[in-house]
């Protein structure tokens, strides 16, 4: 996996509510390599705001605390917000699940583009426009020209998806964290989408954090999977052996899954425990 380049140590997310603090992320502690690191779990069980925690993306009355969010030895935690900005697209970029909601509606894909290349390098409209076509071209996006004239609208949900991988890499940065970007796909594009991101993390040696809910995607496509419950990682495994999870909580998850190759009349039900929201949180550091 090479050396290590974000590593993350008690991350905790908090939010103030009338019946007091509440953890939506619960003492995290993670190293991301050179590798595919696939997080998954429930809706609510703090997978997208630990991505959006390593950004510092929690805005107030939400509250962000770590013993270290480490980026290539350098603390993000303790940065200010105008070298944060600095980090956010350049270093670590991160493509949000729908991208309709990610790219400007009355703006041309290709000014969003050129405008995400242009804020990191010292580059003209002419070179960045030229950049902007070959990073169009590296998604698989036929005709790049004309996408960049569209507005995004005009794009399936596939194209928009490629789009946000094209912008969100143009900078070139170290890590890319991709939350659940292939959920509103349907399979053939996931499968495509798929193939790029990981054509392009490896020919450019990223780090990705790939965030899912589907475990079968994960164990299909990542190196190393953290599993988390309640806000903690509750169990670490090669991608490849998640079928032999131990932990209670990944064997539900798993029993709770159709498999063609094994036609039940019923699909299991999760059966929790207390017990594992209030279990020390496994460490993932290496």
């Amino acid at each position: 996996m090479m050396g290590a380049l974000l590593d993350v140590e008690n991350l905790w997310v908090k939010f103030p509510s009338r019946n007091g603090v509440f953890d939506a992320v619960r003492g995290v502690s993670f190293t991301l390599g050179r590798e595919r690191l696939g997080i998954v779990g429930e809706s609510g069980s703090g997978k997208s705001m630990t991505g959006r925690a390593i950004l510092r993306l929690i805005r107030p009355p939400g509250i962000v605390e770590a013993d270290q969010i480490s980026l290539d030895g350098v603390d993000l935690i303790k940065l200010l917000e105008k070298d944060m900005r600095a980090v956010r697209g350049q270093r670590i970029s991160m493509v949000m699940q729908d991208p309709k909601f990610s790219l400007n509606p009355v703006t041309t894909i290709g000014n969003q583009i050129i405008e995400a290349y242009r804020l990191h390098n010292n580059a003209s409209k002419a070179q960045a426009y030229q950049k902007s076509l070959e990073m169009l071209e590296a998604v698989s996006i036929r005709n790049p020209e004309r996408v960049m004239r569209a507005y995004p609208h005009e794009m399936s949900g596939g194209m928009g998806q490629r789009i946000m991988i094209a912008m969100m890499l143009i900078p070139n940065p170290e890590i890319l964290i991709a939350d659940e970007p292939t959920s509103a796909l349907d399979v053939s594009v996931q499968r495509q989408v798929l193939d790029i991101m990981d054509k392009l993390v490896k020919e450019r040696g990223m780090g990705l954090i790939f965030i899912s809910h589907d475990l079968n995607l994960v164990a299909d496509f990542c190196d190393r999977v953290l599993i988390m419950y309640a806000g903690r990682i509750v169990e670490v495994c090669d991608a490849d052996k998640l079928h032999e999870a131990q932990h209670p909580y990944t064997r539900g998850l798993l029993n709770s899954l159709p498999r063609l190759d094994m036609p039940r009349e019923r699909l299991e039900v999760l059966q929790r425990d207390p017990e594992w929201s209030v279990a020390p949180s496994v460490s993932a550091r290496l």
